[in-house]
């Protein structure tokens, strides 16, 4: 994606995701709004929003067409508290492990407290080593992987959902289902 894509991925994920009233805009129900209506609000061409969907290496965006015809784009996952959405996403079982990449700073509240979501509506866990990093990265050069027992918690009664572009999520997880990983 070339720099003026990102910013404006950065800005479509701060409308869908936190603040779609600072473009004028109403997410319906499950975070969907009309695509041309976020044409319009963004004043962005059809083009340019096609390429940076395609391009966004997380595949933040998701694009469909409703049974009334009209085309709709929405965030898969990671909108604010404040952002009142059902992503209508049904429990799925875990795998075992799932990991989620941390400044470290940030380790030890997190073996105290476990994971909370903050300002989300869930806790995001990735499939692999790689996507943590990618993930922990962005906050950080010094990072700290941490594996998730997720069978454990799924054992114990705790939810999860699979977000369309594969991120897992889950209310919380307690500290007892958490390891520092090593390699």
């Amino acid at each position: 994606m070339t720099n003026d894509h990102v910013r404006i991925s950065r800005r479509i994920s701060m409308v869908l995701r936190h603040r779609p009233e600072s473009a004028g805009l109403s997410l319906d129900a499950q975070g969907w709004v009309p695509v041309a209506d976020l044409l319009a609000a963004l004043n962005i061409s059809r083009a340019t929003l096609d390429a940076v969907v395609a391009g966004n290496d997380k595949q933040r965006f998701a694009v469909a067409t409703g049974p009334d015809g009209v085309e709709r784009i929405r965030a898969n996952q990671g909108h604010s508290r404040r952002v009142e959405v059902d992503l209508g996403l049904a429990p799925v079982a875990p795998p075992p492990v799932l990991y989620h990449g941390t400044p470290r700073t940030n380790l030890a509240p997190i073996l105290r407290d476990g994971l909370r979501p903050g300002s989300r509506h869930h806790v995001h866990l990735s499939p692999d080593l790689r996507t943590a990093t990618a993930v922990g990265r962005r906050r950080s050069t010094d990072v700290v992987i941490l594996r998730v027992g997720t069978a454990a918690m799924a054992a114990a009664g705790h939810v999860f959902h699979r977000s369309e572009n594969g991120v897992w999520l889950t209310a919380a997880v307690p500290p007892l289902f958490l390891i520092e990983h090593s390699e």
